[in-house]
């Protein structure tokens, strides 16, 4: 079973009116999915935001978002370049594959030498 994590790639302070308690203290945050698993690492494209007020602590969706706060996302999702989507395989992979290629090779020779047959 992989693992999922967000991995946070910018983030920001706005000062932004809070639709819920008018404080202008917010904070946007965009995060980019990875997973992890036993013999790989993926990076996706999957870009996710969040922004928050750091008052009341409450997270403003897009619904609540006004002209402002609009134009502010823009202009960071802009500037929020994820990294690219890659697959990284883990050292319990190459020791696996190593391990294969071992077996294969000995058994390719002692088939060739008469020892095994099949």
């Amino acid at each position: 079973m992989s693992k999922e994590k967000l991995v946070i790639i910018k983030e920001a302070d706005i000062t932004n009116n809070c639709p819920e308690c008018f404080n202008q203290d917010m904070k946007i945050t965009f995060f980019q999915k990875h997973t992890y698993g036993k013999l790989l690492h993926r990076t996706t494209n999957e870009v996710t935001h969040q922004i928050k007020c750091k008052k009341c602590n409450s997270i403003i969706y897009p619904v609540n978002w006004t002209d402002d706060i609009e134009k502010i996302f823009d202009y960071y999702q802009k500037m929020a370049t994820p990294h690219k989507a890659s697959i990284q395989f883990t050292s319990l992979f190459y020791i696996l594959l190593l391990l294969l290629a071992v077996l294969i090779g000995a058994s390719v020779y002692l088939y060739m030498e008469g020892g095994i047959t099949f």
